[in-house]
């Protein structure tokens, strides 16, 4: 069975965005920009709430931001060759291939989609990630620490779920920020 694994970038103080929705603070180097491109090659499905996937879909329907380098091309091609499933109530269609569009989320149909999977898949998005924990969908978390405090926002861990967690890995990048990979403890 494939994995379901959630990928995000947080402060120090635990947001995936400040009180007004900025991310910017998050800006990737070619250090980081090849490790995540690396973390996420293999995986064959990204699942996305509906902000998250707009923020993405700029790694297709923007060319100009893959010919940045030879690292942006790089990540480019990865990204397009997943497959997408965007959760919104408030899409009427997505401007990416291979993307599907589902109004809400259903963790039967998740869990058949890790039973089926020939390859991990990645969730995003932080609304999204908290019904997939609360539903013990999530086998790993990849964590990007960013040596930030932003003081308040959208939360990058669900609150009211009580997971065990065991570190499988870590890395300090030249930029301060720190990954910390976790594993689901049963």
């Amino acid at each position: 069975m494939a994995k379901l694994i959630y990928v995000t970038n947080v402060s120090l103080d635990g947001y995936i965005e400040d009180e007004h929705g900025r991310f910017d603070w998050t800006p990737p180097d070619d250090e980081w920009l090849a490790f995540i491109t690396d973390l996420v090659r293999p995986m064959g499905t990204y699942l996305y709430g509906r902000r998250l996937y707009e923020s993405m879909a700029l790694w297709e329907t923007d060319p100009a931001l893959a010919a940045h380098s030879k690292l942006t091309a790089d990540f480019a091609d990865v990204w397009q060759a997943a497959d997408k499933v965007v959760y919104s109530t408030t899409l009427d269609a997505t401007s990416t291939a291979r993307t599907r569009l589902e109004t809400s989320f259903d963790a039967a149909s998740v869990r058949a989609m890790k039973a089926s999977a020939t390859s991990d898949l990645t969730i995003g998005g932080a609304h999204l990630a908290a019904q997939a924990f609360q539903a013990g969908l999530i086998d790993e978390c990849h964590l990007m620490i960013y040596p930030i405090l932003v003081g308040g926002g959208k939360p990058g861990l669900p609150s009211g779920t009580r997971l065990g967690l065991e570190l499988l890995s870590n890395r300090r990048f030249s930029n301060g920020v720190a990954y910390l990979h976790y594993g689901i403890s049963t």
